[in-house]
């Protein structure tokens, strides 16, 4: 198959879609398929003479990925770095490669990659792409209706609510709850931005922070508890991940630092919390109207009580990242799951041909 695997963009995440769409076109070119690597922003400014022949181009594009920092990316640079100056989210011959090949495989995170847009785009281009479609991927990524539907269809999730940035009132009471609580973006990702607050100054120096990134955070009660993911495909939960960082919470630095945290798959749990997780990973997955796969997030608290924090609908999708490390506990390595997605996308938005 001829696979463009886009990566990149503008968000926050941008160096952890990088980082993850590379492994993504290595495995797929080992797996025979002509795939190449391509920034969503940046685009490809001098391809060549037939556009076509960029799936058989040496270095298959890989050039562009580069590592995780431990800090986040430089977004103005990176807008300064196109030669044409353009505004538009779509780099160079994106649109054009997306469609000649036989599906895009969206390695990106977090912005227009995962809020809905792109795949609203596609859909009315009729290019076919990895993920779930564009309403499921507009409602996960706003932490705040998220909550509200889970609450509906009994997904059990930390209380609160939404503050947006032009409101006056930011007092914990009128969410009910009081210090400690969580603040975090909106809509952001790989918990950057988020803060675990214990004093007052804390609380508005976090806000402050918070919405440097978007206009409305998500304030929700400090639940102690261990933190677990769940990945879903095709409707079916793979077996629960524990993440025990060794220091802190699951933020941007344990998450993307080596060593700075330690995975268990499957999760030392009994076998009732291992099957409520996963039912609830089903249910929360059905009820934000996702396809494809996912991967929830979760907190066990200390008197065993389950919540289900949100729902990552392009979940990091390195070799050691979370989804491929629980596909790989039902038998399921690393290159025959980015076929399987690919498989199930197809299945997901068949267009036929003329």
């Amino acid at each position: 198959m001829k696979i463009i695997v886009l990566a990149g963009g503008l968000s926050t995440e941008r160096d952890v879609s990088l980082m993850s769409s590379a492994g993504i076109c290595k495995t797929l070119l080992e797996k025979g398929h002509d795939a190449y690597l391509l920034d969503v922003f940046l685009g490809l400014e001098t391809p060549p003479d037939n556009l076509e022949d960029v799936f058989t181009l040496p270095g298959h594009g890989l050039e562009i990925a580069g590592g995780i920092h431990t800090t986040e990316p430089d977004i103005a640079a990176v807008k300064a770095s196109r030669t044409d100056k353009s505004a538009c989210f779509l780099g160079p011959n994106v649109i054009e490669l997306c469609r000649m090949a036989d599906i895009t495989f969206l390695g990106l995170h977090g912005g227009e990659g995962e809020n809905g847009k792109l795949q609203a785009t596609f859909d009315l281009l009729g290019i076919r792409y990895t993920g779930p479609d564009s309403l499921g991927c507009a409602v996960a990524m706003d932490k705040g209706l998220t909550k509200q539907i889970f609450l509906q269809a009994g997904v059990d999730t930390p209380g609160g609510g939404c503050l947006h940035k032009k409101d006056t009132d930011r007092s914990l009471a009128r969410f009910g709850l009081s210090l400690p609580v969580v603040v975090k973006p909106c809509s952001g990702g790989s918990s950057i931005g988020v803060y675990i607050v214990h004093t007052e100054k804390e609380y508005e120096e976090a806000l402050q922070n918070s919405f440097c990134y978007e206009d409305e955070v998500v304030i929700e009660p400090y639940i102690k508890g261990r933190e677990f993911a769940c990945g879903i495909i095709d409707g079916k939960a793979l077996p629960p991940i524990e993440i025990i960082p060794k220091t802190g919470f699951f933020d941007y630095a344990n998450k993307y630092q080596d060593g700075a945290s330690k995975e268990v798959c499957p999760a030392d749990i009994s076998s009732e919390i291992e099957k409520k997780m996963m039912d609830l990973t089903v249910k929360a997955y059905h009820a934000l109207k996702l396809n494809v796969y996912s991967r929830a997030d979760f907190l066990l608290d200390e008197a065993g009580t389950l919540y289900c924090l949100e729902i990552n609908t392009l979940p990091g999708m390195t070799a050691a990242s979370l989804l491929p490390k629980e596909a790989r506990a039902v038998g399921i390595e690393y290159g025959d799951l980015c076929e399987l997605i690919i498989q199930k996308s197809l299945e997901a938005r068949y267009i036929p041909s003329n």
